[in-house]
């Protein structure tokens, strides 16, 4: 079977992109996997299909997203930026606008002088402030689904994690349950923006940027921290995006998710 494709990055996190509307296209777990390998395939952190949505009257198309691994997660907010310029550039939605569905629910972007809006999904399962054992003691780490779990340790330096061991052991952590959380690492700096690493399920090792992770990070950092709307976080490919919100009273409302996307190359691919 013999694939076109576009690569794509936002803030770093990579993407395999497929047009899928004709719904010819069917990969297995072994096929993503190989699509992705840095050395023998296109490498990415990721494969994305756009696919026709169930209801045209409520949406224009319909994101699937694939992990590294070919597991099928429910969002990326990365990958929902790439995915937005991919639809637009081949005629889907509007000059300024998409909406599309992803497993995580319905989203709507927004185009604006190069940069990409997302309205992320509502945010869910918030836990403030537990402590868990790790192999170097208790620490205090928070918990949000941006529409895929995640967990936030705030640190005092990032540059100091050791991302794969560290990261791998919250990532797994029994109070995430058999499914597991993301793992971000944020520091706190005073008029800068918030520093984030992440750990991503599926991918399982660090990668140059993850939006859900971003959008996590932006949440807790005003929440626990008192950082000002709208927060500003720099991920580890050196792109800073943007995170705001509205609370009102104990909710969390209006989230959105401000970045570029950018394309690589085009090809075709044998699979």
């Amino acid at each position: 079977m013999r694939i076109q494709f576009t690569k794509m990055h936002g803030a770093g996190n990579d993407f395999v992109m497929i047009d899928n509307r004709a719904g010819t296209i069917s990969l297995t777990t072994e096929q993503i996997a190989a699509l992705c390998h840095r050395r023998f395939g296109v490498g990415a952190d990721g494969v994305l299909l756009l696919q026709r949505p169930d209801d045209p009257a409520t949406s224009d198309a319909r994101m699937v997203y694939f992990n590294s691994d070919g597991s099928r997660a429910e969002m990326c907010g990365n990958g929902a930026r790439c995915f937005t310029a991919f639809a637009l550039a081949h005629g889907v939605g509007t000059p300024a606008q998409l909406r599309f569905v992803t497993d995580a629910g319905p989203m709507t972007a927004l185009v604006r002088g190069g940069q990409i809006t997302i309205a992320m999904t509502l945010p869910k399962d918030l836990r403030l402030g537990e402590t868990l054992p790790l192999k170097a003691g208790a620490a205090v780490v928070h918990h949000v689904n941006t529409g895929v779990p995640h967990a936030v340790k705030f640190v005092a330096d990032v540059s100091t994690v050791d991302i794969r061991p560290e990261g791998a052991e919250l990532r797994f952590h029994s109070a995430w349950g058999p499914k597991g959380a993301n793992a971000n690492f944020a520091q706190i700096r005073a008029g800068a923006p918030v520093l984030v690493r992440t750990y991503e399920r599926g991918v399982e090792d660090e990668t140059l940027a993850c939006g859900t992770g971003v959008t996590a990070v932006g949440i807790l950092a005003h929440l626990v921290h008192g950082v000002a709307l709208p927060v500003r976080v720099q991920v580890a490919g050196g792109d800073v995006l943007t995170v705001n919100f509205e609370k009102r009273g104990d909710a969390i409302a209006q989230v959105t998710l401000t970045g570029p996307a950018a394309v690589v190359f085009t090809g075709e691919i044998e699979l």
